[in-house]
């Protein structure tokens, strides 16, 4: 899988992430959307569904709407603009021309965007003559048209902003009950007012504010917007490895909490409760009351509670999702709560982006590991802002992502997740394996020096070069796991458990060498060390030096074997032939060297004669400290990845 990565060090972060973060539109749903009713409104009433869009009477005002109010331009014949206005103006079957006639110049100088109807249409050509682009924190955006007889300004957004923004008597009285009956499904909402203007020539230097307000509702569009088909897979993994999903998105709570539980981040069996707050409700703190609606999954029955008890939410059979308006009320006025809601709530709709990044922040700040996965401008502040930022787009989001994939689908998330698991523990096995092998040679120098002797220049050259930097180097080629275990690998170099390994492996390889330093003054033939004055090579041969090398050789190999760690967090030493090849060998060479005594190499080495039933003792004593240290590693292993778990179900439940 083609990941681009910016920031190498980020790697190892991600092997310690415990949240995902996760956009909706265009990263856990498909990037475009399909069109899938109209809702006209005329005098306060709301038709039937129109799945097949026309310009006849009844629809024609609502459709000129959808074709005027957007952002859209062509270059070299091909529409280009946000991807929701594409789809909504292409059903209309209207046309769109940059206008180059010069009938409109006393508008202004700016040239405007002439719309053409069907051809089968009696209606007259319109132009767009001000445009107010989309906002993420406005909820909406409009246009000023004009045409032959009139001119009118268009507005359309989420259908709770385009609400607010009307008269109260052009909307319908169960208007909000067929939003939240769409929203349940999963559909995406957009709402579209007009309003009659008398403006003139002034049309440019007219504010926003004083066209988007007493608008009247004139329809509602409803868009199906499909999971991509790895995305409840990629969830349900996530979810088998204890690694917390949360959706963060700019779409309608309801919708949102219906896509949720469609992937999984949200339980279909468990109860799903929204949090949500009443305008111009206060208590006796002057503080707005926050309530909790309960959504199940096949029922819209709601449950009103008077307060939130943020203490119980911790319930694992409960689930909650949030609101932006909700989620800013908290922010500021229930601050003590704040850190408690992060930690309850998966799903976050409505959510600006400046709330997107508050969010990852305040994960981080309970101590959560935070990724967050997005396609859009407006994640670029969270995805700057997490701790391991992954972007599926190759525009604005990759400038503030270290990680931009060039699949444009969730899986790269469980791919940087693996890779970065392999790192860390890569990089813990690689200091566990040079502080052991710096150790272990330490205590044969101190060994030695009892006697005023120490290994030969060759010797300390054949066990850098020939063993650990050899070892040392292909170790590190070993591939990641395919799959996440239920626990993450620990996220500090100087655990418990890697202490504990460690010492434990020093301990077995100094016995094993105290064993051979003891064992061979007791042989007959043994030679006594005879110190001299002269500081050379000849001088600092001895038995005993000769023995300890021969023991110390193994146990540097058994070192290596015993920290590449393999499953679950990297694939098996097996996968990695180059390091298991050159670790056959070493170990080969060794008892060769070791059993036969030629002349010319013990001489290089600065070896001294003993006897071969000695040398079989050392294999002996070398395979005996294989087996326990390998006993041992695997021990403590299994004991840490309990107490691990424990820790982490422990702080689940707090």
């Amino acid at each position: 899988m083609s990941i681009y990565c910016i920031s190498p060090t980020t790697i190892n972060t991600c092997g310690a992430i415990d949240v995902v973060c996760f956009d909706k539109t265009g990263t856990l749903t498909e990037d475009g959307l399909d069109f899938y009713a109209l809702r006209v409104v005329d005098n306060a009433r709301i038709g039937e569904n129109i799945v097949q869009i026309s310009t006849n009477d009844t629809c024609q005002n609502v459709v000129r709407a959808i074709a005027t109010c957007h952002t859209l331009s062509k270059i070299n014949h091909e529409l280009h603009g946000d991807p929701l206005d594409v789809i909504m103006f292409e059903q209309t079957g209207y046309s769109l021309e940059e206008d180059d006639s010069e009938s409109h110049e006393s508008i202004e100088s700016i040239q405007p965007i002439l719309i053409r109807p069907p051809k089968d249409s009696t209606l007259p050509d319109c132009q767009i003559v001000k445009q107010f682009t989309f906002s993420s924190g406005l909820q909406r955006q409009s246009v000023i048209v004009t045409d032959e007889d009139s001119m009118k300004a268009y507005c359309k957004g989420s259908p709770e902003m385009i609400m607010s923004l009307c008269q109260p008597e052009t909307v319908p009285e169960n208007f909000h009950d067929i939003v939240e009956e769409y929203s349940q499904h999963g559909y995406r909402l957009i709402a579209v007012a007009e309003k009659e203007l008398t403006i003139g020539s002034e049309v440019q230097k007219v504010p926003r504010q004083s066209i988007e307000c007493d608008l009247t509702l004139i329809g509602l569009v409803a868009l199906e917007n499909r999971l991509k088909p790895v995305t409840t897979e990629v969830i349900q993994q996530l979810n088998e490895a204890n690694i917390r999903s949360v959706m963060v998105t700019g779409d309608n709570i309801l919708t949102a909490l219906s896509v949720a539980r469609e992937c999984g981040i949200i339980v279909s069996k468990k109860t799903a409760y929204l949090i949500e707050h009443e305008n111009g409700v206060v208590d006796k703190m002057g503080r707005t009351i926050l309530t909790i609606r309960e959504k199940s999954e096949h029922h819209t029955q709601e449950r009103q509670s008077k307060s939130v008890d943020l203490s119980k939410m911790s319930n694992s059979e409960c689930q909650f999702a949030i609101s932006g308006s909700t989620f800013s009320v908290v922010t500021h006025e229930y601050p003590e709560l704040l850190d408690q809601l992060v930690c309850v709530c998966n799903v976050f709709a409505r959510m600006a982006p400046e709330q997107k990044q508050l969010l990852v922040e305040h994960l981080q700040t309970v101590g959560s590991t935070v990724a967050m996965c997005g396609d859009g401008a407006n994640d670029c502040a969270a995805l700057k802002a997490a701790h391991a930022g992954i972007s599926l787009s190759e525009a604005e989001a990759s400038i503030a992502a270290p990680f931009t994939s060039k699949v444009s689908d969730i899986r790269c998330v469980i791919t940087l997740i693996s890779e970065g698991r392999c790192a860390l523990v890569t990089s813990y096995s690689a200091f566990l394996c040079m502080a052991g092998y710096s150790l272990t040679q330490f205590i044969s120098i101190l060994l030695l020096y009892w006697n005023a002797t120490s290994f030969s220049q060759m010797q300390f050259l054949f066990i850098d070069i020939a063993i650990v930097t050899n070892l040392a180097f292909l170790s590190s080629k070993t591939r990641a796991y395919k799959g996440l275990a239920s626990t993450p690998p620990p996220t500090s170099i100087l655990s418990t458990a890697s202490m504990v390994s460690l010492f434990g492996q020093l301990a077995i390889g100094g016995m094993a060498q105290i064993a051979v330093f003891c064992w061979i003054t007791l042989q007959p033939w043994f030679i006594p060390f005879q110190p001299t004055h002269h500081d050379n090579d000849e001088d600092r041969k001895s038995m005993q030096g000769t023995a300890i090398f021969y023991v110390s050789l193994f146990h540097y190999i058994v070192l290596y074997f015993v920290f590449a760690a393999g499953p679950p967090y990297r694939a098996s030493i097996t996968s990695n032939k180059a390091f298991l090849m050159s670790m056959i060998s070493v170990t080969i060479g060794c008892i060769l060297l070791v059993v036969f005594y030629l002349s010319p190499i013990q001489y290089f080495l600065g070896c001294l004669w003993i006897s071969q039933e000695f040398c079989f003792i050392i294999l002996a004593v070398a395979l005996l400290t294989a087996i326990i240290s390998v006993l041992y590693d695997r021990c403590v292993d299994w004991i840490s990845t309990k107490i691990r778990e424990k820790i982490r179900q422990r702080r689940k439940g707090a």
